[in-house]
């Protein structure tokens, strides 16, 4: 699975399974593929992936497909099967999957603003975001309202045993960076149905928005990194990097209080040009507040600044996941204790198989 993560994979029959996504907020130009019962996010749209080793055949009639590199048969994969609720439309005429998509095997996600107050400045912008793709090739709507989100979440659950849901938002100010538009949307959610849900925003400027966070029916926050050191994140985040490390580690301390231990999470992306032990000492000072580094391999999507920017080897990552592994079992935070969100679904990393089963 780090191996796939890192190379990629190329379709015989681009079509099987659910639909993959190209551009957009998130895991993008990803496949979603079982690997040995989990599922995990595998490049199909990069450039590395067209040129990968691995091959997926089509699938046989046991729904499986066989795994080649450079033609030698390795494995069998399988795809999880387009959500029923992708079928479905609001009354005004807008498709489900325009408002929430599926991630991974059973994770419903959305990203309720598809814009940011620094993506159209490329001085400000993350260079590896393509939150603007999607909503130009209009497969996706500019705001999705909390009615949405809760009528499109209710389907989900009821026709594709969805089992958690993640709502993240493009960055619409500089105080409340997003909680706001969190609240109503969880709450919405949580009155039609009972699900649990991760909100992901930048620290908010005052931190009683983590209490009315919960209130509204958050159960798990992500504040992301994505990069730990300060050049490396001023390069490739210059508009985000204006909110500092200190300060995500202050808001990580007081989130912790309010969500629990292991309940905060953050998104960090490893190849971006931090080394692995920059990594780990973040990760070591994340796990002794109580939060879950989530460490994903950084894949270039078309379009960004990014897009011919390399992804990290598998021997890069297993060096890096191994040892973040043990932390995590040691400190007893794991990925499956996590109620809702990207470290409970693990399928943009495979963080989860490194860590150690409790004896």
């Amino acid at each position: 699975m780090t191996e796939l993560q890192s190379v990629g994979l190329r379709l015989t029959d681009p079509g099987e399974g659910a639909a993959s996504r190209r551009g957009g907020a998130g895991p993008s130009d990803h496949k979603a593929v079982t690997v040995n019962g989990h599922t995990v996010m595998i490049p199909v749209h990069t450039a590395s992936s067209w040129s990968s080793p691995y091959v997926a055949t089509p699938l046989g009639p046991d729904g499986n497909s066989t795994v080649t590199r450079n033609g030698f048969p390795v494995g069998v994969i399988s795809f999880p099967r387009q959500p029923r609720f992708y079928k479905m439309q609001t009354m005004e005429g807008v498709p489900y999957s325009h408002i929430a998509t599926l991630h991974g095997a059973d994770v419903l996600a959305t990203t309720i603003l598809q814009s940011c107050i620094r993506y159209e400045s490329r001085r400000k912008s993350c260079q590896f975001c393509a939150i603007g793709q999607s909503l130009a090739a209009k497969r996706t709507v500019l705001r999705k309202t909390p009615e949405q989100l809760a009528e499109v979440a209710r389907a989900a659950v009821l026709l594709d045993g969805i089992k958690h849901m993640v709502m993240t938002t493009g960055t619409p100010n500089a105080t409340d960076r997003g909680a706001a538009i969190l609240c109503e949307s969880a709450f919405a959610v949580k009155s039609a149905v009972d699900l649990p849900i991760q909100g992901q925003c930048e620290p908010p400027n005052d931190d009683m928005w983590f209490r009315r966070m919960k209130d509204a029916g958050i159960d798990a926050l992500g504040m992301h990194l994505e990069a730990v050191t300060p050049a490396v994140r001023a390069r490739i985040m210059p508009g985000k990097a204006d909110v500092p490390v200190e300060r995500y580690f202050d808001a990580f301390e007081k989130a912790v209080d309010v969500f629990g231990r292991g309940q905060v999470s953050t998104y960090i992306l490893a190849g971006l040009g931090d080394t692995p032990e920059a990594i780990l000492q973040t990760c070591e000072k994340l796990i002794a507040v109580g939060v879950y580094p989530f460490v994903v391999p950084f894949v270039p999507i078309a379009g960004t600044p990014l897009e011919d920017h390399p992804s990290p080897t598998s021997a890069f990552m297993r060096d890096l996941l191994q040892p973040l592994g043990a932390m995590l079992s040691d400190a007893g935070l794991r990925s499956e204790e996590i109620k809702a969100g990207c470290g409970r679904c693990g399928a943009c990393s495979s963080l989860s198989t490194f860590e150690r089963k409790p004896s």
